[in-house]
């Protein structure tokens, strides 16, 4: 592909990401400024991936290390 037709493509696609506008959620906008995870879903479950975990705060990592 010829530097003009590159150009050209780049300046296609570069249009089109300056204009594009994807549906706004509100709910999940709403539910993220209020304290909520950006994972939590609609029926209040959280698809967390550390949920699993009972996190007591500490850093496992830190209590290994010598002071």
């Amino acid at each position: 592909m010829g530097r003009g037709r590159q150009k050209a493509k780049q300046t296609k696609v570069a249009r089109e990401l300056k204009y594009y506008s994807p549906e706004t959620d509100y709910a999940q906008l709403e539910r993220e400024l209020a304290g909520g995870s950006a994972l939590d879903t609609k029926d209040g479950t959280s698809h967390d991936a550390y949920a699993q975990w009972d996190w007591d705060g500490e850093d496992p990592d830190e209590a290994s290390r010598p002071a």
